[in-house]
């Protein structure tokens, strides 16, 4: 489900209106999140380390009320909820799209997305469809042989995308912790750094 905003009573209409006159209205930044309790709750658990911190994303991004904001067909729409749409590796090197669905429970959630890299590992080519494509979703994708400094993502400006990028990097070690490169790049006029932070304070808070 989504609401439809109205624009003259929105505390951003401004700031919206601003950044979406920019050919290209994302802005990004990247952090490190620590990881130490996440990897040793998710070897606990027997669950890939991957499905546990894209559980504690969706579940940070939806209790961030700017980052289920999107631009569908002109208008600015909040959803009640938002999803995973995360890129996953094939054998041969390539990569397809995945959707996977928000869910309360990590349980849930990691039988979802099980079957949909199933999936996408039995494919080929990049599976866009009508559920990869949804507005309601996070982008999501893990590269996890670069520890990376700073990321930037191929865009088509003629496609109105107004979908949140999360992207992961290579857990290192400094000193006792386990660290890991994270990026966020969000429509400028759907949200600012403030809500990037809430973002990015939630999902440490849920790493642990």
């Amino acid at each position: 489900m989504k609401q439809l905003i109205d624009l003259a009573t929105w505390p951003r209409r401004e700031h919206y209106e601003f950044f979406s006159a920019f050919e290209e209205p994302f802005f990004g930044l990247q952090a490190e999140v620590d990881c130490s309790a996440a990897l040793a709750e998710a070897k606990r658990l027997g669950v890939p380390f991957f499905l546990y911190y894209l559980h504690c994303t969706l579940l940070a991004a939806n209790a961030v009320e700017e980052l289920r904001c999107r631009v569908v067909d002109g208008q600015v729409v909040r959803y009640d909820r938002v999803h995973a749409s995360p890129t996953i590796g094939r054998a041969d090197h390539t990569f397809g799209f995945a959707f996977v669905e928000a869910h309360e429970t990590l349980a849930a959630f990691v039988a979802a997305a099980e079957a949909e890299i199933a999936a996408v590992q039995q494919s080929s080519g990049l599976r866009l469809n009508e559920h990869t494509s949804r507005p309601d979703t996070i982008h999501c994708s893990a590269i996890p042989w670069v520890k990376f400094t700073g990321l930037s993502h191929a865009r088509s400006f003629r496609y109105p995308d107004s979908c949140p990028k999360i992207s992961y990097g290579k857990l290192y070690e400094l000193g006792a912790v386990r660290l890991m490169p994270v990026s966020v790049h969000v429509h400028h006029g759907l949200a600012d750094g403030y809500q990037v932070g809430l973002f990015l304070e939630k999902f440490q808070e849920l790493l642990g």
